[in-house]
This record gives C-alpha cells, sequence and structure tokens, in this order.
C-alpha cells in the first residue's frame, strides 16, 4: 500500500502570522544583541574610532563599526589604574557568599517547612516571603544604621549578609516547591534503615541538585548586578563592579572606553555562566512546577 503525504493546508491569515513571527524574533534579536556587540566592539576602540558613525542613510558604510584597530588600553586602564581587580574579587566574594549562606540555610528551613506540620506554618511561610517583597529603598536606612552599629559598612561580611537579608526568603520560598515535589517515601525507607533525619535530608539532595543549582545561579545573579546594596552597605572597601562602573561617569569627564571595557567584564561572566548551565537552569525552574 502506498503511503500518503499528509500535506498541512496554510490559510492566508496563518502565513501573515508566521510571516511575522519571523520579523518580530529578527528584530526581538536585533533589538537585544545590538546594544551589547556595540558594547564590546567599543572596549577594544580607540575614543575617536568608537565615535565615528556612517552617515545618515549611508548603508553602504556600516563596516566603520568593524573597521578599526584593536586596543587593550581601556582594560588595562581598569585593572591597572583603576583598580578594577580588587571590585571584581569583591564581586565573586560577595555574590558566591551570600549564594552559599542562602543555599545552605535555605534548604533546611525548606524542607523543615515542607515535611513538618506545625501551628501557624502558613502564616509562618508568608511572612518569610513578604521580607521579599519589600522594595530595598524600604529597608536600606534602618539596614544602615544597623550595619553602622556593627561596624559591617564597607566591609565584605556586611555586603554578604546584605545580600543574605533579600536572597534567604527567596531561597526558602524556591526550594520549598523542590521539596514537596519529593516522594515522602524515600525518606521513610531511609529512616527505617536506621537513618537520623539529617541523614535522610542528606539523602534526598541528590534529588533537589537542578532546583538548589538554578537558585544558586539566580543568587548569583541578583548579587552581581545590585547596585544599591553594594554602594551604600560595600562602599569603601568592599566596593563591587555596578557602582565602581558609575564611578567613571565624572562631571568633567566621562570615560567612555573604560564604562564600555567595565560592561564587558561585568555581563560577560554572567552571560558564560548561563550558557554553562543552561540545561540544569532549566531544569531546576521547572522541576517543581508540577505535582504528582
Amino acid at each position: 500500500m502506498a503511503s500518503r503525504d499528509v500535506v498541512a493546508y496554510k490559510t492566508p491569515l496563518s502565513r501573515i502570522w508566521n510571516i511575522f513571527t519571523v520579523v518580530f524574533i529578527a528584530f526581538y534579536l536585533l533589538w537585544t544583541l545590538l546594544p551589547l556587540m556595540i558594547m564590546f566592539f567599543s572596549s577594544f576602540k580607540d575614543l575617536l574610532a568608537a565615535f565615528q558613525l556612517p552617515p545618515v542613510g549611508a548603508f553602504s558604510k556600516i563596516g566603520l563599526f568593524f573597521d578599526f584597530t584593536p586596543t587593550t588600553k581601556h582594560y588595562y586602564n581598569l585593572f591597572v589604574n583603576l583598580g578594577f581587580s580588587t571590585y571584581f574579587a569583591n564581586s565573586i566574594i560577595s555574590a558566591g557568599g551570600s549564594a552559599i549562606i542562602s543555599v545552605v540555610l535555605g534548604s533546611m528551613c525548606a524542607y523543615a517547612l515542607s515535611r513538618y506540620e506545625f501551628r501557624g506554618k502558613p502564616d509562618l511561610f508568608f511572612w518569610i516571603i513578604s521580607t521579599r517583597m519589600a522594595p530595598v529603598v524600604a529597608v536600606l536606612v534602618p539596614l544602615y544604621a544597623i550595619f553602622r552599629g556593627a561596624d559591617l559598612i564597607g566591609t565584605k561580611a556586611g555586603l554578604i549578609l546584605a545580600f543574605t537579608t533579600f536572597n534567604l526568603p527567596f531561597a526558602i520560598w524556591i526550594l520549598k516547591g523542590f521539596f514537596d515535589n519529593v516522594p515522602y517515601a524515600i525518606e521513610e525507607a531511609s529512616m527505617v534503615d536506621g537513618s537520623t533525619r539529617f541523614q535522610a535530608f542528606r539523602a534526598i539532595l541528590p534529588l533537589v541538585a537542578p532546583g538548589i543549582g538554578a537558585f544558586v545561579i539566580l543568587c548569583i545573579l541578583f548579587a552581581w548586578n545590585d547596585f544599591l546594596f553594594s554602594s551604600i552597605i560595600g562602599s569603601g572597601g568592599a566596593k563591587t563592579l555596578p557602582p565602581a562602573t558609575v564611578q567613571l561617569v565624572q562631571p568633567q569627564n566621562i570615560q567612555w572606553g573604560s564604562i564600555m571595557a567595565a560592561g564587558v567584564v561585568t555581563t560577560l561572566p554572567m552571560m558564560f555562566l548561563g550558557l554553562l548551565i543552561r540545561r540544569y537552569l532549566v531544569t531546576g525552574l521547572t522541576m517543581g512546577a508540577v505535582r504528582e
């Protein structure tokens, strides 16, 4: 018997919709990637070459954006003259430290909220997540007064604690859904074999590892891109990349080349991190979405 090919008939409306979809995606990619490309190429351009634009309507001279002699003097100025190596290290330490503390404490609290039933549990869970709903500027002045009294202003420990203040409630809220998705029978079988509650907790951690990994990345992104805490709590010895980049804009001089290089230094690590773990990030974010 000869096989029959099923031919899908496309209406004119569906053809128009497909064309619109392709145009929209192309425009969205251009709108998203073009600023990043300009920032990346401008960081390797001399100041005069960076501001050299083709005449209006001269599309044949669009190659001026790519026709330049690369230079690394802007990066040299950042890391040698402006001390951006210290700011880069502060960003790594503060973001990584906050992520580790938030995951360790948040996973244990989320596990307790997922497995134990006690009076006032819904109210406690709502109170925890409500602390994350408050805008940063609303609590910045009280936090500054507390941190100043504890002599934590301008220290990496103070900046890590400030980031953890907002990341920990988010960790509890996110990780509780992951633990809810793990069958309790696994822990019961482990405890029947003689394991303690903490050992049973450790036994199911590999099952929620994608979710924990996804939150670690989100926590690092939140802390890495933060500006308010970094500029106020971390002012001085714990300054990170975002407030250090703002200082390149001065009333008498705007260091455009160094600003572009600082943007690349700030953006590129997080882009590479997202690309390396994108599979696990998607798995972790969708892990607790469906409950059986």
